[in-house]
């Protein structure tokens, strides 16, 4: 892996969108253009308000666009065994939904996973990938694909435990959690550049997703509770790797190793359920 052209001990997946250096976390400068180094930050006015998403797919957000396209896939899939487009159903769904006797006393333990990529409904899709989306575009350049990826998965297991947690009998499906991680990952990362989350957006946002959450019946306060509360958490690994100056890997190990936390968590609430 590339190592930081300002310090040549930071390896880094990260590269300026304009001289193509690569940087390291403390080098990058977000710009409306994508991630640039302190050199060709200086040529422009430097943005301080936020972080800016779009453009088309590319290698910077890769990730983002397989995962998106996953969760797609398998949206027609259950169209297909059965589901309707306006509400959940069919064979898919029965198999790969998130619900705890499944857990308990069937040992199907993928459904922790599974569930993340499957959806209730044309609306509740076209949500959480709009959301994804906009995240992904934000935080995959900045973390880098091997980071972003991580942190995606350790926020779903975290939205699972936390499903099972406070509701083991319901049936759940839906990648809210993981979008809610990625929401909370990006907080972190904003605070930690000297970004006004409030400006940004990204406090106002949480803060009416969490109003829906609560105040609405059908959704999932445990996916998205654990599924923020796990971003959060990876957010800080990756803050603390970096400000240690230590290898670049260790913070998705971080990562990886708080989503197998909150698998085996999930297994064991189960079963002492």
């Amino acid at each position: 892996m590339a190592t930081c052209y300002r310090h040549p001990t930071r390896e880094t997946g990260v590269a300026c969108s304009n001289c193509a250096r690569p940087i390291c976390p403390d080098c990058m400068t977000p710009t409306p253009v994508g991630m640039r180094c302190p050199d060709c930050a200086k040529e422009k006015t430097r943005v301080q308000r936020g972080v800016r998403s779009g453009g088309a797919a590319s290698s910077s957000n890769r990730a983002t666009t397989v995962l998106i396209a996953i969760c797609v896939v398998l949206f027609v899939g259950e169209m297909a065994s059965g589901g309707e487009i306006g509400r959940a159903g069919g064979t898919l769904y029965e198999r790969l939904a998130l619900w705890g006797p499944s857990i308990e006393f069937n040992d199907e333990y993928y459904r922790m996973v599974s569930y993340g990529f499957l959806h209730s409904g044309l609306l509740h899709i076209a949500f959480n990938m709009w959301f994804i989306w906009v995240l992904g575009n934000m935080l995959e350049p900045a973390l880098g694909t091997i980071r972003f990826v991580a942190l995606y998965f350790a926020s779903l297991l975290c939205g699972a435990f936390a499903i099972l947690l406070l509701e083991p009998n319901s049936v759940t499906v839906g990648a809210s959690g993981a979008a809610f991680g990625l929401l909370g990952a990006a907080i972190v990362e904003a605070r930690s550049r000297g970004i006004d989350i409030w400006a940004s957006g990204l406090a106002p946002i949480a803060v009416i997703n969490f109003l829906f959450t609560f105040l609405f019946p059908g959704i999932s306060v445990g996916g998205h509770v654990g599924g923020f509360v796990g971003g959060l958490l990876v957010g800080a690994i990756f803050l603390g790797v970096d400000r240690n100056r230590m290898p670049y890997v260790l913070g998705a190990v971080g990562a990886a190793a708080l989503g197998v936390a909150a698998f085996v968590a999930g297994i064991v609430v189960v079963g002492s359920a």
